[in-house]
């Protein structure tokens, strides 16, 4: 398992709320491998493992609520408690070991959410999910071979958007970024308004000025809000990365629009999809694979305040998985 403290006591990213239907499925988290099921009590995480031989319980099913282990037929409840072992008569108690290790669990904002350390800490807002008047498309699973805070920080990057999407986020006329300010509240770690001037950033095809606002949510969590000052028009992406194995990141996000974008969902993923098949490359050959949370290792401008913040934020939590 990568060890963690922080990040194992923080909710982690498993899968989207669709990927979990009536059979159990397995997910690796920090290198844990983890079985997901869904029954009327809600969705629950356990370690993938029978206490009994070892068998993967994903590769069983769920029969009356119950996770039924493939290989003996022994059934867990969803506190990981074992309440059937076919093989012992009905007068013999089942051993109180008999139970399989479970993991905090939780649905939000169209995913499935892990917590290792069993904690069930407070999840960071979302006020766009939900709220009337925005669409919500759920984005992912994507996945890249590099350690999640790089990942991140290629997000909060603003300087690169003119660079790496020219074209889509940005013009190679336009690729200054004006000084701003970063601050803090109780939520999260916040930009001013940073002016990006895009080709066509509401597929109207007019090329303007659009403001952007970074967010830092969690460790593993971010946000930028776009805003249109002429219409009003706001349109958000969250990014949640999930670590997988050591050096393996799982990214998923919800993009929020306040109006008429004129496209399908699928039609929004696969944009999505082509922007993060731009960075991906750039992300997995950065060196040092870890992110340089020493201020002097590398160079910064005053466009990356908000990286500086997030590796400053990074080394305040004590965060190590992926950190140099």
């Amino acid at each position: 398992m990568v060890q963690d403290t922080v990040l194992k006591n923080d909710w982690i990213v498993a899968c989207r709320s669709t990927d979990l239907q009536d059979q159990p499925k397995q997910i690796v988290i920090m290198g844990e491998r983890i079985v997901l099921f869904r029954n009327d009590e809600g969705v629950h995480a356990f370690k993938d493992l029978c206490i009994h031989r070892g068998a993967a319980l994903s590769l069983g099913c769920v029969r009356d609520g119950k996770l039924v282990c493939p290989y003996h037929g022994w059934e867990y409840e969803s506190t990981g408690a074992c309440v059937k072992i076919p093989q012992l008569p009905e007068d013999q108690a089942i051993p109180g070991k008999a139970r399989a290790l479970s993991y905090g669990c939780t649905e939000r904002y169209g995913f499935i959410w892990v917590n290792l350390g069993n904690n069930q800490p407070e999840m960071f807002p979302l006020p766009e999910f939900g709220e009337p008047g925005f669409r919500n498309v759920i984005w992912g699973p994507q996945s890249v071979h590099a350690k999640p805070p790089r990942v991140v920080e290629n997000f909060l990057d603003v300087g690169h958007l003119a660079v790496v999407h020219e074209g889509y986020l940005g013009v190679a006329e336009h690729r200054e970024i004006g000084d701003y300010r970063v601050h803090r509240n109780e939520t999260s770690i916040y930009s001013d308004e940073i002016a990006v001037f895009q080709p066509d950033p509401d597929g109207s095809g007019q090329a303007k000025h659009v403001y952007y606002t970074y967010e830092i949510l969690r460790p593993l969590s971010v946000k930028f809000t776009k805003r249109d000052r002429e219409t009003g028009h706001l349109m958000s992406i969250l990014l949640t990365v999930a670590p997988t194995e050591e050096g393996k990141t799982v990214a998923y996000g919800v993009l929020s629009f306040n109006y008429e974008t004129g496209t399908t969902d699928e039609e929004i993923v696969e944009f999505q999809n082509m922007i993060f098949a731009q960075d991906k490359p750039i992300v997995e050959n950065q060196k040092p694979e870890d992110l340089p949370l020493d201020l002097q290792m590398e160079l910064s401008l005053k466009c990356d305040r908000v990286s500086i913040a997030y590796r400053q934020y990074l080394q305040e939590l004590g965060v190590t998985l992926g950190t140099a």
